[in-house]
């Protein structure tokens, strides 16, 4: 059994790191687990706890879902939260409309489906996660920093392929390695 998902991997330019930096110090009182810029990426299926003889169907559902879908650019540009105001989750950066992406996510979906791998019922959003939040201390100083940092992001990247992950989870963290990779239309 691997724990696995198909993710687009991010690579942050060092202005994202800088900025990334500062957010982080603004918010060093807080209870946030941070998301290490190599472990950056955007899922669009996570599978969990998985049998090693349904992977070759996951890596054919993946070449079939992006044999069609050109090799595009994104933009994550906005910062947002998951959870209420009140009760904030997860810190995340989102994605302008994309509909290359959409049509990846879709056809990736298809297929997926095809081969039994059923998908929640959840609306897919496309964003990044930077940070678990375990506790706000002071949340006027939180969502001042929020409000501050909303649009001071910027990630553009070109998207070429989608891989397949396997993510190991340790007391420092989950280490994630690309188990396979499929290539878009070029």
């Amino acid at each position: 059994m691997k724990r696995l998902f198909a993710a687009i991997e991010l690579h942050p330019d060092k202005a994202f790191a800088n900025t990334l930096t500062e957010f982080k110090t603004r918010l060093k009182c807080e209870r946030i687990t941070w998301i290490s810029g190599h472990n950056l990426h955007l899922t669009l299926k996570f599978f969990g706890a998985t049998a090693d003889e349904k992977i070759p169907a996951i890596i054919e559902a993946m070449h079939q879902g992006v044999k069609e879908v050109p090799a595009f650019d994104i933009c994550f540009n906005r910062t947002g939260i998951f959870g209420s105001s009140y009760n904030p989750k997860v810190i995340w950066l989102g994605a302008d409309p994309n509909p290359a992406l959409e049509q990846l996510f879709a056809q990736l979906k298809a297929e997926l489906e095809k081969s039994g791998f059923a998908y929640d019922r959840q609306n897919f959003v496309p964003h990044l996660t930077i940070g678990r939040i375990r506790g706000i201390v002071d949340k006027a100083i939180f969502q001042k920093t929020m409000d501050e940092f909303r649009q001071a992001f910027s990630l553009e990247q070109r998207i070429d392929a989608l891989h397949l992950y396997v993510s190991v989870l340790s007391p420092d963290g989950p280490v994630y390695t690309i188990n396979h990779t499929a290539i878009l239309k070029q």
